[in-house]
């Protein structure tokens, strides 16, 4: 069973993140509620993939992504974000983010995005 880490300072995306991923076979192993946590929570856990929000207090995903590319190459993540300009996504690609999915997003979404990635 591949296992999740959820970034998310929302506890309604975790939820919902959670139920689509339990119910589609997925162990979530972890819930951070912002950038730092989610960190120390992959040196810990070492999860398949992580869904990193942005916009967290403490530190944002894409400082938070920066670290775990940094700690481990090949770590698999997909980002969230209600916020969707080229900017961000850019830095996002610059990162090596494996997928970029925009809020609102439905289960098919999420789960054709994992299927992608590991």
């Amino acid at each position: 069973m591949k296992r999740i880490l959820l970034v998310d300072d929302s506890p309604i995306i975790h939820r919902l993140l959670r139920k689509t991923l339990e119910s589609n076979g997925y162990e979530v192993c972890g819930d951070a509620k912002n950038g730092r946590e989610g960190v120390e929570m992959y040196k810990s856990l070492k999860p398949d993939l992580v869904f990193m929000d942005i916009t967290m207090p403490i530190m944002d995903g894409l400082e938070a992504a920066k670290l775990i590319k940094e700690l481990d190459p090949q770590a698999r993540i997909i980002m969230l974000s209600a916020m969707g300009d080229d900017e961000i996504v850019g830095q996002a690609k610059e990162l090596g983010i494996d997928i970029f999915l925009k809020k609102p997003f439905d289960d098919y979404k999420i789960i054709s995005a994992i299927s992608k990635v590991i």
